[in-house]
């Protein structure tokens, strides 16, 4: 495997768990999943997301930076690749879009701080959907709190990702997701095992699925 840190993101409901977990189970690779259930102020945030943005953005990246530091300091003889299904930098670009200026300088100076302790992946995976195939598949998770988000949320972070994309030099798959189905096409995933055996220069690099 030419990858050994791999990371796949993506906006709210375009496939990124999916994805890493059919990932780790064929390259046998260890596998992070973001913990997003247990941050208390989830589900307060999406009722009242002025009172609650900051301490969810807070809550989000001490648990993110805890959970990738373990995780990517403990070497597994087993396991050579690590699949991670959310990119740190996730931090950031949420706290762009959900906070208050005053309070995103005061949260990005604490994520500078941490951010250059963790590893960068080797590969970027970015899964890029539009908003009503988003909306589709939240729909179809059924998560309670996530039910009432608005289209203009999905297209704020939307923008905030592919800008972020766009101005760094990780070596990036920005795959079309339009129509992407990973549980039940099997090109699909052997579409992305495919352009994983490839050297790519660092930047973007798009993919588009059969």
């Amino acid at each position: 495997m030419k990858y050994h840190f791999i990371t796949i993101e993506g906006n709210i409901g375009a496939g990124k768990t999916t994805l890493s977990t059919i990932l780790s189970e064929r390259l046998n690779g260890r596998l992070i999943l973001e913990e997003f259930a247990d941050n208390p102020f989830l589900s307060k945030f999406y009722e009242h997301p002025e009172q609650y943005a900051f301490p969810l953005e807070l809550f989000f990246m001490a648990e993110r930076y805890k959970q990738l530091k373990e995780v990517l300091q403990t070497k597994d003889l087993f396991q050579q690749v690590t699949i991670s299904d959310y990119l740190f930098t996730k931090c950031l670009l949420f706290a762009k879009v959900n906070l208050p200026t005053e309070e995103f300088r005061l949260y990005q100076k604490l994520f500078d701080i941490i951010h250059n302790q963790l590893l960068f992946p080797d590969i970027l995976i970015y899964l890029h959907a539009p908003v009503q195939k988003l909306q589709r598949n939240i729909k179809k998770r059924n998560r309670p709190y996530e039910q009432s988000i608005p289209d203009e949320y999905l297209f704020n972070l939307q923008e905030t990702y592919t800008s972020y994309i766009k101005q760094h030099h990780i070596k990036t798959l920005f795959v079309d997701a339009s129509n992407a189905d990973f549980l039940e096409n099997e090109l699909h995933v052997q579409t992305i095992l495919d352009a994983l055996e490839k050297d790519y220069e660092p930047g973007q690099h798009f993919l588009t699925l059969p």
